[in-house]
């Protein structure tokens, strides 16, 4: 599982706050290890959002990426955790093409989930973080060190 300080802007992604880039660049100035396991967090993140088939096609147009790519290629077989961890294994030389893909599939099903449970007092990942207020409240928990899990 991602930590808050990571997972938090992962979501201000998904709500459209945050480029793909910004967090490709974060993404960059990780090792192998922790780019691997920040792609094993991130996969739990897009399950816990209930990807389904139908997303598969957006996300690769979301992603930016050719249609031909590994990445997009492998995600075509479905989007069940066993093979979104084959996407996560591929090469180092693929990994952010992996990562621009796999952010694209998160913020289709994560924008699904967060119209029904948009502000629920007991899932920060679904407040609406253009409020002021609740950008706050998350950062200072990540500052203070409090998991706002």
């Amino acid at each position: 599982m991602l930590k808050t300080s990571l997972a938090f802007p992962i979501n201000l992604y998904a709500q459209g706050l945050i480029s793909s880039y910004t967090l490709l660049s974060t993404f960059s100035t990780f090792d192998l290890t922790e780019k691997r396991n920040y792609l094993h967090g991130l996969i739990e993140l897009i399950q816990q959002s209930k990807p389904n088939t139908e997303d598969i096609e957006p996300a690769i147009t979301e992603s930016g990426l050719k249609p031909t790519f590994t990445p997009c290629v492998l995600l075509k077989k479905g989007v069940q955790s066993h093979y979104l961890e084959r996407i996560a294994a591929l090469p180092e030389a693929e990994l952010n093409k992996t990562l621009l893909l796999l952010l694209a599939l998160f913020k289709i099903a994560y924008l699904r989930r967060f119209i029904a449970e948009k502000n629920s007092p007991d899932k920060w990942w679904y407040w609406d973080f253009s409020d002021e207020k609740n950008y706050e409240s998350v950062q200072n928990q990540i500052i203070a060190g409090v998991s706002a899990d």
